[in-house]
């Protein structure tokens, strides 16, 4: 499918997309043939754009960044014992604990901000975040 052409994702030595991707391409016996053919971008957005633009004819994204856009089609989905889970934590940060933080905080165990989060794409619950 690829072609000529590049496979856009990040970079793989610096952000996170990028490092899920190498870890499936490894799990899946092709990283050595695709590293060449990547397009590392800075950051998954970039990667997102540049298959928009049709600078690449494939990418490699998380799937709520495919789903903000119309102009992109998800074509496959790695499965998911191929690469780490994806999480995004959340914490206080020691000294900053502050009400507004501490509510915030709360407030994303909520069952109005889960279904922000699954309005968006992000289904996976965590000690009742999701």
């Amino acid at each position: 499918m690829l072609g000529e052409g590049k496979l856009a994702t990040g970079d793989p030595d610096h952000v996170p997309v990028g490092k899920y991707a190498k870890a499936a391409l490894e799990k899946l016996g092709v990283w050595k043939e695709i590293e060449s053919k990547l397009a590392r971008a800075a950051d998954v957005r970039g990667a997102l754009t540049l298959v928009e633009r049709g600078e690449a004819p494939l990418g490699i994204v998380y799937s709520t960044d495919a789903a903000i856009t119309s102009k992109v089609k998800v074509v496959g989905i790695f499965p998911a014992d191929t690469h780490p889970k994806i999480v995004y934590p959340a914490a206080l940060v020691a000294g900053k604990a502050t009400s507004a933080a501490k509510s915030f905080l709360e407030f994303l165990k909520t069952p109005e901000a889960k279904a922000v989060f699954e309005k968006y794409g992000f289904t996976s619950l965590h000690n009742g975040i999701i």
